[in-house]
């Protein structure tokens, strides 16, 4: 069975195009409380787990023993914009690492921000590793390798003890079992584990709460959403519905895109954890999912609900700045 449509984009008095997906909603203790769709098939979540990634940097103490700061610890998670924020973050990590650019292994892209690329554009400038969106992590990756004594070389591959940290750790939150059977290769060149929706919600309840986690991951996720809620700007950008979104509630929601179409939240206050895909992997649908979502289950003030309805019905507008449409969850979800 075909999973339903969720969200329409309107044209003019037109449907002009729809999109299908699936989300779940699922409390600490495993219990569905809300879904649509197939939320068994396993997902790629890509970069939405990349603070689960990063527990074993902070639950470990590496963090500490480095000194990194709850900055750095912020852009550990991120899918950043690569700003000039993000680019002198990742510097300081690797620094702390006692590690070069060229020890990233992640590639190098045009920056996500289309002002930080033009800026590096005009610069004259090409695009190195630090302006990889996934710069952070990696960076992070290393400062774990470093921290502990192991050799940095390869860290990306999956048998290497960075990796197999990152991979338990997904699995002590979401319960799912993440084999060879389920693995890609993400495109900063890590491992990353199709898990099904209903698990990956599981783990974002669990990150949410820390129930059914040891205390010393407990307190990592705590700080991790600290860090991330005080720093916001350094998960994603400007303009970015991350960065937006919890810059308007702070530890109240914890959220988190990956790509084709995967998004994912946390939401301590209702105990709660978020995760939807849409099937044709269009990031602007998962965004009006995971918002949907977000409305229904976290309470906001009439301030809060008014900012945050751009994020549940954005507005289209054409080049010349015309508002020519919108889009909007309909359905099950709407």
């Amino acid at each position: 069975m075909a999973n339903p449509i969720v969200v329409e984009v309107t044209r003019g008095p037109l449907v002009e195009s729809r999109h299908r997906g699936a989300g779940a909603v699922v409390d600490a203790g495993g219990a569905l409380v809300f879904s649509f769709g197939d939320v068994e098939r396993p997902v790629y979540p890509r970069s939405a787990v990349k603070a689960f990634q990063a527990l074993p940097l902070v639950e470990s103490g590496a963090a500490d023993r480095l000194g990194l700061s709850e900055a750095e610890i912020a852009l550990a998670c991120a899918s950043h914009s690569g700003e000039e924020a993000h680019v002198a973050g990742a510097v300081a990590m690797l620094g702390k690492a006692g590690a070069g650019v060229d020890a990233l292994a992640c590639g190098a892209h045009w920056p996500l921000g289309e002002k930080a690329a033009r800026a590096l554009a005009r610069s004259g400038a090409e695009p190195s590793a630090l302006h990889n969106n996934c710069s952070g992590k990696h960076a992070g990756f290393l400062c774990l390798a470093c921290a502990n004594g192991w050799d940095s070389r390869g860290y990306e591959a999956p048998g290497h003890p960075v990796q197999r940290a990152a991979r338990e750790a997904i699995e002590d939150l979401t319960g799912a079992a993440l084999g060879a059977d389920v693995c890609g290769v993400d495109g900063c060149s890590i491992p990353t584990y199709a898990v099904p929706l209903r698990a990956l919600a599981l783990g974002f309840a669990r990150f949410a709460t820390g129930e059914g986690l040891a205390p010393a991951r407990q307190r990592a996720a705590r700080r991790i959403r600290a860090a991330v809620a005080a720093h916001p700007r350094m998960v994603a950008g400007e303009g970015r519905f991350d960065t937006d979104v919890m810059t308007l509630f702070g530890e109240r929601a914890f959220t988190k895109t990956g790509a084709e179409g995967v998004f994912c939240a946390a939401l301590p206050e209702a105990g709660l954890g978020l995760a939807v895909k849409a099937d044709d992997g269009a990031t602007r649908a998962a965004q009006v999912m995971i918002a949907a979502l977000i409305a229904r289950f976290l309470p906001m003030s009439d301030a809060e609900r008014a900012r945050f309805e751009a994020f549940l019905s954005p507005t289209l507008r054409n080049w010349n700045g015309l508002e020519v449409g919108g889009m909007g969850a309909v359905g099950t979800l709407g």
